[in-house]
């Protein structure tokens, strides 16, 4: 008698295998996609046009000044698994400054499945000349990887509680950084900003947030792992886009 299973019940055993890795496959998509905290209603306040800004949510979310700004746009990568509306009174307090203001949303809210998103934003609007790109968090770090391998397209890159990844060198580059960080951050710590700086332009930008958090930069609530804000949301975020601003002026020169 031949040793091992039956054709039957080893049928069954792939069968049952491949449920149970279909389940897991599921279950890990459904987290992946879950975000980290729901929009807050300032966000969501934040996503209606008015006489100074328009919003259009065909595809991107697109912040547009209704009076003549500065010639410049700014893409923002969101944090992993941050709901990209959760970054809309950033996006519409830029715009309100004149700048075109693009959030990009991202597959499964990773932006590391499509660190490229910014070349379809800029490719779409080609009367824009000045291009900055942002992220948070994991947004920031493919916004870095853009920025490096991209470097016709980008004008500026604004890092937000976010470092570049370890191969991405941006010290030989003539490019304007500013890295804008919270010393209340429980996820992107100040030693690990800090030790970042190695990979920066000499003279790129540090602005500390004394009392902000990781959770801050944007309007989705409460983060797990982060540490208890000292200061306001809107005080952190005020601080946030005036460092950006900086940023873009330094960009458009």
């Amino acid at each position: 008698m031949r040793a091992g299973l039956p054709p039957s019940r080893l049928g069954r055993l792939a069968l049952l295998l491949a449920i149970a890795l279909s389940t897991i496959a599921a279950i890990t998509l459904a987290f992946l996609a879950a975000p980290v905290g729901a929009v807050m209603l300032e966000a969501a306040a934040a996503l209606i046009s008015d006489e100074l800004v328009s919003v259009n949510r065909e595809g991107w979310i697109v912040f547009t000044p209704n009076n003549e700004g500065a010639d410049g746009g700014i893409i923002l990568y969101p944090g992993g698994r941050v709901a990209p509306e959760s970054y809309a009174p950033l996006a519409r307090d830029l715009a309100e400054a004149g700048y075109l203001t693009v959030i990009a949303p991202m597959p499964l809210n990773l932006a590391v499945l499509n660190a490229s998103a910014a070349t379809e934003v800029i490719a779409a609007f080609p009367e824009t000349s000045i291009w900055v790109v942002a992220g948070h968090s994991l947004g920031g770090a493919m916004a870095a990887r853009f920025a490096y391998e991209n470097p016709a397209m980008i004008h500026g890159l604004a890092l937000l509680a976010a470092y570049p990844e370890a191969h991405i060198d941006l010290r030989p580059r003539d490019l304007p950084v500013a890295s804008i960080y919270g010393d209340r951050d429980g996820l992107a710590t100040v030693d690990e900003i800090e030790r970042s700086f190695a990979l920066l332009p000499t003279d790129a930008r540090k602005t500390l947030i004394v009392g902000g958090n990781h959770a801050q930069f944007g309007w989705y609530g409460e983060q797990a792992g982060d540490m208890s804000p000292r200061i306001s949301r809107r005080e952190q975020q005020a601080r946030v886009v005036d460092a950006i601003l900086s940023l873009m002026r330094e960009a458009g020169k």
